[in-house]
């Protein structure tokens, strides 16, 4: 057989094990988690941190005052995240590592409180024991779990009628998605990672000779527990620079598929979740089928680039190998791009800048698309809702009726709030890469001038305005203009949706239900689900299609 048949045939074998193994956790842990945020119980853990941090679980809260409480805990964590960076050289565990600059503290406290963890730098080489466990770690916990309050704070707009607003409690529902659900699976996946060879351990830099007489410094470090819960709560930065490309994060293809597995476990679980507390579980199927054909034609487009796409080299080794880990090869590269540009994720196993131009310019359209394919945890459900409701507002348009979705009248006011959010995105990443090439401090970061280095730019501010954190590579963005920039992109980029997202929630739990009428569109079958994909990919299209045109489209034809 040739190498181009046997990557298709390992591309095919490993996808079906991937949807085998999402398929059977999807119904239990999609239940679970129903019941996580509908119970009315609180272990003797929860109740002591409800304590000490002086709230009443039970109290519902009215839809602002559940936004004040997700924008003083993120301030908290972006303060407290800051300290620790600037402060790490009179920290224990600091490995003799200098405090951060600034510029490059602000950004990283930034980047992992909003669930974005771009890097800047390079992580064996700048963050000591401590901030990496106490600083980055923590805050891939409480970062997914915002995101997975918000995300069912909307569920609960959708169930619950004429409530003055009161959409659940941020307190309770930010402790149980850590101790509950992400806690447990972290513990398991860690101990899988460390029984397949990830590294585990508070050792220092231990210096090593070589077989040759040199020296060598080999990194230790508490990897496995971080990279357990970066990857099933959607974070993606990594503990070494190569990120899930380096061996001690990822060694060997069971790592890696258990990697994609955990990056997309929550995103697929949670529209399992979102129908149960909505009364139907059809509108959780109609969901997932809308994230789950946009994330294969992803896949489809990216393999198919890397194996066939254009140049001289590809065509004489018979794919793209460049910036691929021979361990993983080809296909399970092009999955991992996939999953992690699909969801909020930002980890790498490939460099994203040694991708073709088709193939690089997919995993771009996967960030630009609202990375709702499954999206992050939490900010894919809510995120694929919102383009569900616009949906239902243009198939409305079709027939004169006012729209309704799962009981819910869609008026000006729910419309004005999803106008705003779709198209929140697409400034922040436009304007910034309009800003970052007309001034000298954002072209001197351009490695390659034209087309690539357009999409470099481009790429770094969609990955900051979604949340994503993967990097292209190539582009220099471990600067004071880029740091600060790149910062405001993800802090608008992450809590300008959210405060959208639960003014939405408010408004339709203070609605009546209305029951479904002769009129009503049905919104569990087929044809809603292609409607929605659609919607994504038409709304997204026609934002981005030019900048596109000039970034990887140009390169592809040049």
């Amino acid at each position: 057989m040739s190498p181009t048949t046997l990557t298709i045939l390992a591309a095919g074998g490993q996808l079906i094990l991937l949807l085998a193994l999402l398929g059977a956790a999807h119904a239990p842990l999609g239940a679970y988690m129903a019941r996580v945020y509908s119970s009315s119980h609180h272990t003797r853990l929860e109740r002591g941190w409800y304590r000490v941090v002086r709230v009443d679980p039970d109290a519902q809260q009215h839809w602002r005052s559940y936004l004040m409480s997700v924008l003083g805990f993120s301030l908290a964590s972006v303060l407290a995240l800051y300290g620790l960076g600037r402060l790490q050289d009179h920290l224990p565990w600091d490995l003799g590592f200098t405090g951060l600059d600034p510029a490059g503290a602000w950004n990283t406290a930034v980047s992992f409180t909003t669930n974005t963890n771009w890097q800047w730098y390079s992580g064996e080489a700048a963050a000591g024991h401590l901030l990496q466990m106490a600083g980055l770690a923590v805050q891939n916990f409480v970062s997914a779990a915002v995101g997975m309050s918000v995300a069912i704070a909307l569920v609960r707009g959708f169930a619950r009628s004429g409530t003055d607003a009161r959409i659940g409690n941020f307190w309770a529902d930010l402790t149980r998605s850590v101790v509950r659900v992400l806690l447990p699976i972290s513990v398991v996946a860690a101990l899988v990672l460390v029984a397949n060879g990830v590294i585990q351990n508070l050792d220092p830099h231990t210096a090593v000779t070589t077989m040759t007489g040199g020296a060598q410094h080999v990194p230790g470090g508490p990897v496995a527990s971080q990279e357990a819960i970066k990857e099933l709560g959607t974070n993606g930065g990594g503990f070494f620079n190569a990120n899930s490309a380096h061996p001690f994060e990822n060694p060997n293809p069971v790592t890696n598929l258990l990697e994609i597995f955990l990056i997309l476990l929550i995103p697929t679980a949670l529209p399992r979740t979102f129908g149960i507390l909505v009364g139907d579980r059809r509108q959780g199927w109609a969901i997932l089928g809308a994230m789950t054909g946009l994330l294969l034609v992803a896949i489809a487009l990216t393999t198919w680039a890397e194996l066939a796409g254009p140049g001289a080299a590809p065509q004489a080794a018979g794919a793209a190998t460049e910036g691929k880990e021979t361990r993983f090869g080809l296909a399970a590269s092009a999955l991992f791009a996939v999953a992690t540009t699909g969801t909020s994720t930002g980890a790498v196993n490939a460099m994203h800048d040694s991708f073709t131009a088709p193939g690089g310019g997919v995993v771009l359209f996967d960030m630009l698309l609202g990375e709702v394919a499954p999206g992050g945890v939490g900010a894919g459900l809510y995120g694929m809702l919102i383009l569900a409701i616009l949906a239902v507002f243009v198939a409305g348009l079709m027939v004169g009726r006012t729209p309704e979705y799962l009981g819910k009248k869609i008026g000006r006011g729910e419309m004005t709030i999803v106008a705003l959010s779709v198209l929140t995105t697409p400034a922040i990443v436009l304007v910034g890469t309009a800003v970052a090439v007309s001034v000298e401090p954002g072209l001197a970061g351009v490695q390659e001038p034209g087309p690539h280095g357009l999409t470099e730019v481009l790429y770094a501010f969609a990955s900051a305005g979604n949340n994503n954190g993967s990097a292209f590579a190539g582009l220099t963005s471990g600067t004071p203009f880029y740091n600060t920039m790149l910062g405001l992109a993800m802090l608008a980029g992450r809590f300008v949706p959210i405060a959208l997202v639960l003014a939405l929630a408010g408004r339709l739990a203070s609605q009546r239900s209305v029951p479904a009428s002769a009129g009503t569109l049905p919104t569990h079958q087929p044809l809603f689900v292609g409607l929605v994909a659609t919607v994504a990919l038409v709304v997204v299209g026609l934002t981005f299609v030019p900048v596109l045109s000039l970034g990887p489209v140009a390169e592809s034809l040049s």
